[in-house]
């Protein structure tokens, strides 16, 4: 790289949660550049949170409008390469699709749009602009993750027959939106948050874990959403039964009201031949169970894991990795792809989720929200 990538972002500010992870992650590699940003629909504590990044006053904007026009009329090299959009769900789609329009790579948080035909029409814009596009599933920057996703793609474990698949949370066992705690109002708030709380905040990550590691794509789904606590407008637990193609099927569970549980996300694999098993709250290690011989614990940066876990771990043998790096994983790929991008690879491509899988998240969410609705009917995604 001759040079950093310069980021601008969208949302992030004062009380968020995401955006702070999101400039983490960013700088971790030291191949990205905060530059720019509109932190906040609140001029006032958008300006408050450029001032705590050391920002120039003439680089925090606005409106994402303001940002992108004003971006735009400078040099290259000075103005944003990318924008990163840390919003609420309602404002992704508005805000990647004139970011593409002005000419800017985008990474945007899950899940991508608020519905299906919103996913459609961006990932027609990232096809026409030949724009990068980076959608921040970030699970899948997990070495372990990457390793079990090698030994699927190897034949190891044989074919796939089953997926199960959870994310139980328990902080929203209680109505924290009735007393105005940020993150719960508006992920239960359907102008906001969309069709599903559960669904597109925890159990698009289940979905597109699964996909990620089996290489598999989610065909049909019957579901079964519910809102527990009295009053909630969204879904606050759900479970579906999956059916992938080429015979597979899978369960998947996510729970926003599963009291005790933290980030409960696990995914166990079953094949012909062996099992895989990982979970996001020992990141490090890697269960694989085989139909004729000893079980095995894989670690991090041993010599038994392969190229793809080597090349996401961070640490030597022994030291935990966690979300931080997992998240830098996804940043340091993008930065990575776009730079070669910059200097005339149009044909560049990079190990993160792109607007593909954001479309196939938005599918997923909507055909779990239909069945639900038809009395746990199956239906097909897309």
């Amino acid at each position: 790289m001759k040079r950093r990538v310069r980021m601008g972002m969208v949302g992030g500010g004062r009380g968020a949660f995401i955006g702070a992870v999101h400039r983490m992650a960013a700088r971790l590699d030291d191949k990205i550049d905060l530059v720019c940003g509109v932190f906040s629909s609140n001029t006032e504590k958008s300006s408050e949170t450029g001032r705590e990044l050391f920002l120039p006053k003439e680089r925090v904007y606005g409106s994402y409008e303001e940002m992108f026009r004003h971006e735009a009329s400078l040099p290259i090299g000075e103005r944003m390469d990318f924008v990163s959009i840390v919003t609420p769900n309602f404002m992704h789609y508005p805000v990647a699709a004139a970011a593409l329009d002005a000419g800017f790579h985008v990474v945007c948080d899950k899940p991508m749009t608020m519905t299906l035909e919103e996913a459609k029409r961006l990932q027609q814009r990232v096809r026409e602009t030949r724009l990068l596009f980076c959608l921040t599933h970030n699970y899948t920057g997990y070495p372990m993750v990457k390793e079990a996703r090698d030994l699927v793609k190897s034949g190891r474990i044989g074919i796939v027959r089953r997926v199960v698949v959870e994310y139980p949370q328990g902080w929203m066992a209680l109505p924290l939106e009735a007393g105005g705690q940020k993150q719960a109002d508006w992920r239960t708030d359907p102008a906001r948050a969309g069709a599903s709380f559960t669904m597109g905040d925890i159990g698009s990550h289940c979905a597109n874990l699964a996909e990620y590691i089996t290489e598999l794509k989610i065909e049909e789904v019957c579901a079964d959403l519910t809102s527990f606590v009295p009053g909630r407008a969204l879904d606050d637990d759900g479970s579906v039964l999956i059916r992938f193609n080429k015979g597979a099927k899978g369960i998947l569970w996510a729970s926003g009201i599963a009291v005790g549980e933290e980030n409960g996300l696990n995914i166990r694999i079953y094949g012909e031949k062996g099992t895989i098993e990982w979970h996001q709250m020992e990141p490090n290690t890697l269960i694989v169970r085989w139909l004729d011989k000893p079980f095995q614990v894989l670690r991090t940066a041993t010599d038994f894991t392969g190229k793809a876990s080597l090349a996401a771990t961070r640490l030597p043998s022994g030291h935990p990795e966690g979300f931080i790096e997992a998240f830098a994983n996804i940043y340091r790929s993008f930065a990575e792809t776009l730079d070669r991008k910059l200097e005339g690879d149009q044909a560049a491509a990079g190990d993160f989720p792109g607007v593909d899988e954001g479309v196939r998240g938005m599918a997923f969410i909507e055909a779990v929200v239909e069945s639900s609705q038809a009395g746990s009917k199956w239906v097909k995604t897309g």
